[in-house]
């Protein structure tokens, strides 16, 4: 059986057994356990019952359940020493037998607002009472909120993040004295490492970072206060710590509302400096600020990675756009259109058209695996390697040989790329091909009738030495010819339904008599009522060729 310890933001500590299935947390009086916050959601949190566990889940509040410094984004099952935070209040979990005991609040679960909770209390109160006490401690937190405002003011100028630390460290340094100070921030793979240090002259570097220290203030996001090291049976086994010579110890955590970003840490030795209850206020308060600017900095610097990166796409799709024909070849009895739109900025399909020696008319559509970056850059290798062969006057299943070896040899076996490479003779309107594993080219005839392309092939790159085999077909005058991407035919709609050749088909003959450009301009209309609204998730590239019928 597991019982409650809470610390509420009003009103004193208690506990709680858990002894029903299911208790609500908020501060609506329909709540279970009623909190009075008015930051808590009406019904924040839930704990409840699963067989021989409890488990805690956060009911849609505004500003979500902590569970040891975590943010709780679905059923988690509690256990002893566990302690979850919601809003100011700090729940702390422990078994019925003892085991796990509740945080001492005097020395932990102070929130990040107390010092702002406690001023206003005393603003409230300033009036009924004249008592010099009373002025004196409502005197010492006006100018605790006067600090906080100027930290507030000098962390929130421009600087880099090494930058932002040591002025954190400085601020700290002036207003609580510490011999030693240091800034532990959680990286990627969730470990802490130091990332700013501060100390007094003859003091070297940091040596309190335990892992008793780290549970209490990183996993548990509470402040930890430690009077005497030695004595404080939490650390008395971190003997990290203790060999040092130091005494007395404050450290908070770098909180915000997405967790904990790390921690921020400071000693001194006994004689030097015991820091008190105000002061780990304090600096649960600074350290509240500086994780909002680091937060903040962060943020900044995935705006500044993500404008490069933006940077950089544009430039690889204006490198790759001087790769496509800036204009097609006029072919006499012949029309010809091509476009490409990639889903990424960049697109790892790749189009060429171009006449060679002899009055033949090359057609080539591919596309490379990935998308993005990587394939437009394996699309400039397709179209370097696959220049000299063409030129040379190979048939399509030669240059298609060709070029998959050479692929192969230059790339990892991930890498590779499907493509259609037709030879035609325009007089006769003669077409070989040779369809390296990709979509089957269509064919619609004059008459309405269509004719698929198939494979003959495998893709390119992806075997060593490989034979490719060729297919002929012919186009007769109003015979119109489309090669496209798989980004033209596997968009889905919102039933998760492709789009597919066969809806292709339909909308090309159709529209066999119309003029290319309004051709292109149905396909994409009907591609765009199709998906209602979904993304496209690959790049799309057409070409269409249609033999003139005075042709």
């Amino acid at each position: 059986m597991l019982k409650l310890h809470l610390v509420p933001v009003q009103g004193e500590p208690f506990d709680h057994p858990l002894e029903e299935d299911s208790l609500v947390l908020g501060r609506a009086s329909s709540a279970d356990l009623v909190l009075e916050d008015r930051f808590l959601s009406r019904h924040h949190s839930r704990i409840y019952r699963e067989e021989d566990r409890f488990l805690i889940e956060d009911l849609g509040s505004r500003n979500g359940t902590m569970l040891n410094g975590r943010a709780v984004a679905e059923p988690t099952q509690l256990h002893a020493g566990d302690v979850v935070k919601i809003s100011g209040s700090v729940i702390s979990v422990f078994a019925m037998d003892g085991s796990a005991r509740p945080v001492d609040s005097a020395a932990l679960g102070f929130g990040e607002h107390t010092i702002f909770r406690k001023a206003s209390g005393l603003l409230a109160s300033h009036g009924q009472s004249s008592n010099a006490a009373s002025e004196d401690e409502l005197r010492r937190y006006v100018e605790r909120l006067n600090l906080i405002n100027e930290v507030h003011r000098a962390l929130g100028q421009s600087m880099e993040l090494d930058e932002l630390l040591e002025l954190i460290l400085e601020r700290v340094f002036d207003h609580l004295g510490p011999e030693q100070g240091a800034i532990y921030l959680r990286q990627d793979d969730g470990e802490l490492e130091r990332a700013a240090h501060r100390a007094v002259p003859g003091i070297g570097a940091p040596t309190f970072y335990s892992r008793s220290l780290v549970h209490e203030v990183t996993e548990k996001g509470l402040a930890a206060l430690v009077f005497d090291v030695e004595s404080d049976e939490r650390f008395a086994a971190a003997q990290s710590i203790v060999a040092t010579g130091i005494r007395s110890l404050v450290a908070a955590p770098l909180l915000d509302d997405k967790g904990t970003l790390g921690m921020i840490v400071l000693s001194s030795r006994a004689g030097i400096r015991q820091f008190s209850e105000d002061d780990m206020e304090l600096l649960v308060s600074l350290a509240s600020i500086a994780a909002l600017r680091l937060r903040n900095v962060a943020l900044l610097e995935e705006a500044a990675e993500r404008k490069r990166l933006e940077q950089e796409l544009a430039l690889g799709r204006r490198i790759q756009v001087a790769l496509l024909p800036d204009q097609l070849p006029d072919i006499p009895g012949y029309e010809l259109h091509a476009g490409n739109i990639p889903s990424r900025g960049v697109s790892g399909d790749y189009y060429q058209v171009i006449e060679r020696s002899g009055g033949e008319c090359v057609l080539m559509v591919a596309d490379v695996s990935g998308k993005g970056i990587a394939a437009s850059l394996l699309t400039a290798s397709l179209e370097a390697l696959s220049a000299v062969p063409i030129e040379d006057g190979l048939p399509p299943e030669l240059i298609c040989e060709r070029l998959s070896g050479l692929l192969f040899r230059r790339t990892p076996p991930e890498k590779y790329a499907t493509a259609f490479l037709g030879i035609l003779k325009p007089e006769s309107g003669q077409l070989r091909y040779t369809n390296a594993g990709h979509n089957p080219g269509l064919l619609i005839r004059a008459s309405g009738e269509s004719e698929i392309l198939g494979p003959t092939g495998t893709p390119i790159g992806l075997l060593p030495d490989v034979p490719y085999d060729a297919g002929t077909t012919s186009l007769e005058p109003g015979d119109t010819l489309f090669l496209y991407t798989d980004g033209i035919t596997e968009p889905t709609d919102p039933d998760d339904e492709e789009y597919g050749l066969e809806r292709l088909s339909t909308v090309c003959i159709r529209h066999r008599d119309a003029a290319l450009l309004e051709l292109a301009a149905a396909i994409g209309n009907d591609l765009e009522d199709f998906v209602r609204g979904e993304p496209f998730p690959d790049d799309r590239t057409l070409v269409v060729v249609r033999r003139s019928v005075a042709g």
